[in-house]
């Protein structure tokens, strides 16, 4: 097998070495079927096996209830931040908008081009380096819904507990880059999207999961493909959908599973972040750019004392087998990227390292 360097990228991401090594062995031709996920149709009775699984093992995964629908669409988190208001936003209502960061302030700037919106809530003040407490949120009274980003892959942070909404007011979360990371209560939400290529698997699918009676707000003068409803009425099968990546995210979520569920892999997480966390408080060489309360178990975000040394930091990093640690252009400095499938080992390697870069130049 190829030697793989350890891989920090925000997206696309790594994906755990069982999945990968179980789509290398029947690429070519999938047990029983003679051909490639690739080839075969998708009203086929493989590829409908192959959907209505993924759709039952995250169900479980994740607690679905009943009354919600699981879609596989395409088009990335950014489809949906014009899908959400041009099905949920009703005419004469106001969405509101909890600006953590970078994404939220793009969602909003699409649900604008739909109708009413509000920002709810904002850190913009302190350079988005930490999430907004309840008292710092105001919310529209009868809000035609909530929307709020879980994690915050270019800043660094992410909510640890659900903001406080109005009785009756749909929570919708973009939770593209920390989903299936840890528990989650998906009743609490009237809407979850997420691209797929951070935690879910290959880049191409969109995972939504939303409440059935909120369906009925989808209008029938939707574009087709815009339209929640019609894919909920057609299985996420009204048109051709990523086959390949819906294959690749099921044969993720039964990973997951088998790491002890949600639970299991957020221990995983829990103890990988702390590991790096607790390298960059040790001396104060590193500086950590998202505030204690608030700090990102997904993407781990700090810089160094000048933007040479961060650029020293990054060109050996890379050398030594540690790719993507470039913070995001917008931002600057370095940002690990440590989601579900990135290995333990690979946390301890880069403390190891970093703790040599010090010594060395600090």
């Amino acid at each position: 097998m190829t030697d793989r360097i350890y891989n920090f990228s925000a997206g696309p991401a790594v994906l755990p070495l069982p999945v990968l090594e179980e789509v290398q062995r029947d690429l070519i031709a999938l047990p029983g079927v003679g051909m490639s996920v690739m080839e075969i149709s998708h009203r086929s009775a493989p590829f409908e096996a192959i959907i209505n699984a993924a759709e039952a093992n995250i169900r479980t995964l994740a607690g679905v209830p009943d009354n919600y629908k699981v879609l596989f669409l395409q088009g990335g988190a950014t489809t949906q931040f014009s899908m959400v208001p041009m099905n949920l936003l009703t005419e004469g209502r106001t969405a509101d908008y909890i600006m953590t960061g970078s994404w939220a302030t793009k969602a909003l700037k699409e649900a604008k081009r739909v109708g009413a919106t509000r920002e709810t809530g904002s850190t913009a003040d302190t350079g988005y380096n930490r999430i907004p407490t309840d008292a710092e949120l105001s919310f529209t009274e009868d809000a035609a819904y909530v929307h709020m980003t879980s994690n915050n892959t270019i800043e660094g942070t992410e909510w640890h507990q659900l903001p406080q909404v109005p009785d009756g007011v749909p929570l919708v979360s973009d939770a593209s880059s920390d989903i299936f990371s840890g528990p989650i209560d998906v009743a609490k939400h009237g809407l979850i999207y997420a691209g797929a290529q951070k935690n879910l698997g290959p880049s191409g699918v969109t995972l939504v999961i939303i409440r059935e009676d909120l369906l009925a707000r989808s209008s029938k003068s939707l574009h087709t493909m815009l339209n929640y409803s019609v894919h909920a009425e057609n299985g996420s099968l009204y048109n051709t959908p990523p086959a390949f990546g819906v294959y690749v995210l099921g044969l993720v979520i039964k990973w997951a599973l088998a790491q002890g569920g949600l639970d299991g892999i957020a221990a995983l997480n829990e103890r990988k972040g702390g590991k790096l966390y607790a390298e960059l408080d040790r001396t104060g060489y590193w500086r950590p750019t998202a505030q204690k309360d608030s700090r990102s178990l997904m993407n781990v975000t700090f810089r160094l004392a000048t933007e040479d040394l961060e650029k020293k930091f990054i060109k050996e990093a890379t050398a030594a087998g540690f790719d993507g640690l470039k913070g995001h252009r917008d931002v600057g400095g370095m940002r690990a990227s440590i989601y579900n499938a990135f290995p333990e080992a690979g946390i301890d390697a880069l403390v190891a390292f970093m703790q040599e870069f010090e010594r060395v130049n600090g």
